[in-house]
C-alpha cells in the first residue's frame, strides 16, 4: 500500500475507537498491525477494499468505515463480531460492528445454487429458495423446504461462501510474519511482551475449524445432547441433507434475541437461562469434553416462536477437559481464601507460565486486592478478568480451548448487558453448581476423600480445607482492606 494512501485510509478509519481509553497505549500497535496485514493481501483483494473506502461519503462516520473494512476479510470480520458487544467500546462503533453478526446476502445466488445442487443431487423432495437469507464471516444461509407426511417443513442450508477457503488461506499465511512484526513494534513501544506467535497460531487453528462443516455438525449433536432437557435454550435439529460442505438444519423464524421487543423481566430471565444452558451445564458436568459455544455473538442467538432461544453456528467450540475445570475451581477456592500462592499454583496447573518481568503471583495478588476493595462477591466475572489481566501481562501457556472459553464468557456477557441482564451473570452459574453439590453427598460418603470425580470438580478434602480456611481468610480480608492501596 502506498504510504500516502495508507495515511489517508487510516486517518479516515479512526481506528483508535476500537480500543477504549484504558488500552490507549496499544492503539499505535493496532493501527500499524492492521496496516501490515492489509499491505500483504494480494493486490486483487486490497484494491476493492481501498476503493470502497474512498467511495463512501465524506461524511461517513469512522465506525461505518471500520465495519466496511472488516467485512472484506474473514479473519477481521470474525474480530468485529467478537468485540461487537463489548460495553467499553464506543456505542456507535458497537452498533456498526453488530451489523457484521448477520449481513444481508451478497453472494452470487447462481453459484450458490449450482454448488448446492451438485452436492445434493436432484432430490425431488427439496425446494430451494431463489435468494439467500443472510451471510456471516465464512458462510451463507439458503432457505429450503420439503414435504413430509403431507405437510411442508422449512429448513436452512449453511454453505461456505465461494472463494472463502482461498481468502482465509491467504490471510492465515500472513499471521507468522505479523507475529514477528508485533513483537518488534511492541518492544519498541514498551508494551508487555505478549506471545503473539502462539496467540495468532491458535486463532488460525480456530478459524480453520469454521470452514470444516462436518466438524460443526458433530458439535451440534454434542450440544443438543447437553441441552436436551433445557426448557429455555435449544439447538436446532440437524437434517439428513447435511454433507461435508453443507449443514442442513431446521429453520428458526425469529429475530436476534438482542433485537426482540421483550419485556425487561423476560429479557433478564432468558439471559440467565443462557448462562445456565451454555456455560453452567457444560461446566458442571463430569464429561471429559463438554462443549462450550465459542462464538456467542448476538447473531447466533435467535428467539424462536415458542419463546425459547435457539443457539446456532456451532462451528467453533471450546472443550475444556475435566482437569482444566477442576483447576479453574481450585483457582476460585484459593481466591475465596485470599491465598495468592495457591491460586498461582492452580493457574500453573492450567499451563500458564510467568510473563517476562511479571510473575503470575503478582498479577493474582493485585486481582485479589481489587476483589476485596470492590466489595463484590467472588464470581466468574472476576476469574475471567484475572485471565485477561494475565494475558495482557504476557503470561504464556494459554491453550486454544481456554482462550475460546474466555471469549465465550466475555461475548455472552456483552449480549446479556444489551438485554439488561448483565448484573447477575454469575448467579445462574453458581446456582447450578450449588444444586449439583447438594445431590452429591450420598456419593461422597462412598468415595475417597481426595477424589474429584464429581460434577462440581471438588473433593471432600477440598471442602474441609475451605472450612479450615474460613478464619485465616477473614484475617487476610481485613488486613488487605485496611492496608494502603497498592
Amino acid at each position: 500500500m502506498e504510504p500516502e494512501l495508507a495515511s489517508d485510509l487510516f486517518e479516515s478509519l479512526g481506528l483508535e475507537a476500537l480500543l477504549p481509553e484504558a488500552l490507549a497505549a496499544w492503539r499505535p500497535l493496532l493501527v500499524e498491525g492492521l496496516a501490515f496485514f492489509l499491505d500483504r493481501l494480494p493486490p486483487a483483494r486490497l484494491g476493492p477494499i481501498v476503493a470502497e473506502q474512498f467511495a463512501l461519503a465524506a461524511t461517513a462516520p469512522a465506525a461505518a468505515r471500520i465495519a466496511a473494512l472488516l467485512a472484506h476479510c474473514p479473519t477481521l470480520h470474525k474480530l468485529g463480531q467478537v468485540v461487537a458487544r463489548q460495553p467499553a467500546l464506543d456505542a456507535e462503533l458497537r452498533r456498526h460492528l453488530q451489523a457484521l453478526e448477520s449481513l444481508p446476502a451478497s453472494t452470487d445466488i447462481d453459484a450458490l445454487l449450482a454448488h448446492v445442487r451438485a452436492e445434493l443431487g436432484h432430490d425431488r423432495r427439496l425446494r430451494l429458495a431463489d435468494r439467500a437469507l443472510a451471510e456471516g464471516s465464512v458462510a451463507v444461509v439458503l432457505p429450503f423446504s420439503w414435504r413430509q407426511d403431507g405437510r411442508s417443513h422449512d429448513g436452512v442450508l449453511k454453505a461456505l461462501k465461494p472463494g472463502v477457503v482461498q481468502r482465509l488461506a491467504e490471510e492465515l499465511a500472513i499471521l507468522p510474519a505479523l507475529g514477528d512484526f508485533l513483537e518488534r513494534r511492541g518492544a519498541a513501544l514498551a508494551l508487555p511482551a505478549l506471545d503473539y506467535h502462539s496467540h495468532l497460531a491458535a486463532a488460525g487453528r480456530l478459524l480453520t475449524q469454521e470452514i470444516r462443516l462436518e466438524h460443526e455438525q458433530a458439535n451440534l449433536r454434542a450440544a443438543a445432547g447437553v441441552l436436551a432437557d433445557d426448557t429455555d435454550v435449544f439447538v436446532p435439529a440437524l437434517l439428513p441433507w447435511s454433507t461435508p460442505t453443507l449443514t442442513a438444519m431446521e429453520r428458526i423464524d425469529g429475530p436476534k434475541l438482542s433485537d426482540a421487543a421483550l419485556p425487561a423481566a423476560e429479557a433478564r430471565r432468558l439471559g440467565r437461562a443462557l448462562v445456565g444452558g451454555l456455560l453452567a451445564r457444560p461446566f458442571w458436568s463430569c464429561s471429559e469434553t463438554a462443549p462450550f459455544h465459542g462464538d456467542l455473538h448476538g447473531g447466533n442467538l435467535l428467539l424462536a416462536a415458542d419463546g425459547r432461544v435457539a443457539v446456532i453456528d456451532w462451528s467453533l467450540t471450546a472443550r475444556l477437559t475435566k482437569a482444566e475445570r477442576e483447576a479453574l475451581v481450585e483457582v476460585a477456592l484459593a481466591a475465596l481464601a485470599l491465598d495468592t500462592r495457591r491460586a498461582a499454583t492452580a493457574l500453573a496447573g492450567l499451563g500458564l507460565q510467568d510473563a517476562r518481568g511479571t510473575p503470575i503471583a503478582a498479577t493474582v495478588d493485585r486481582a485479589l486486592d481489587t476483589l476485596v476493595r470492590s466489595g463484590r462477591p467472588l464470581g466468574f466475572d472476576w476469574l475471567v478478568g484475572l485471565l485477561d489481566a494475565l494475558a495482557l501481562q504476557g503470561a504464556s501457556g494459554f491453550g486454544a480451548q481456554l482462550a475460546v472459553f474466555r471469549k465465550s464468557w466475555l461475548a455472552l456477557a456483552g449480549v446479556l448487558a444489551d438485554l439488561g441482564a448483565g448484573g447477575d451473570t454469575d448467579l445462574p452459574l453458581i446456582g447450578l453448581g450449588l444444586q449439583r453439590f447438594a445431590t452429591e453427598w450420598p456419593a461422597r460418603l462412598l468415595t475417597a476423600a481426595d477424589s474429584r470425580a464429581f460434577s462440581t470438580h471438588v473433593s471432600t478434602a477440598d471442602l474441609l480445607r475451605v472450612a479450615a480456611d474460613a478464619w485465616p481468610a477473614g484475617l487476610r480480608y481485613w488486613t488487605r482492606l485496611l492496608a494502603p492501596s497498592r
